[in-house]
């Protein structure tokens, strides 16, 4: 049985590529608390999700990350229920 994260991220990789978009789940070398799932998508951005079980919020550490990539540009969205999933990438 999937974790509750590996739940919501298997129900965005179902989403994006029902929109007709591409998922790469990449690996940072050398940096830690970065976000691990690309999302390719006509229309929006280049986007870096960080999926989380419901209930739960990304530590300190992750945010500050996170924050350090929209500086630059990057659009960087946390997921951990089926409402923001909805709402970031509706049908």
């Amino acid at each position: 049985m999937a974790t509750p994260e590996g739940q919501v991220k298997g129900n965005l990789v179902r989403r994006i590529r029902a929109l007709g978009g591409e998922v790469r789940f990449v690996k940072w070398i050398g940096r830690n608390n970065a976000p691990d799932t690309l999302v390719l998508l006509d229309g929006i951005p280049p986007t870096f999700v960080e999926t989380k079980a419901p209930g739960l919020r990304p530590r300190p550490a992750q945010e500050r990350e996170f924050e350090r990539l929209r500086h630059y540009g990057f659009r960087v969205l946390v997921i951990s229920t089926p409402e923001e999933l909805d709402y970031e990438f509706p049908l």
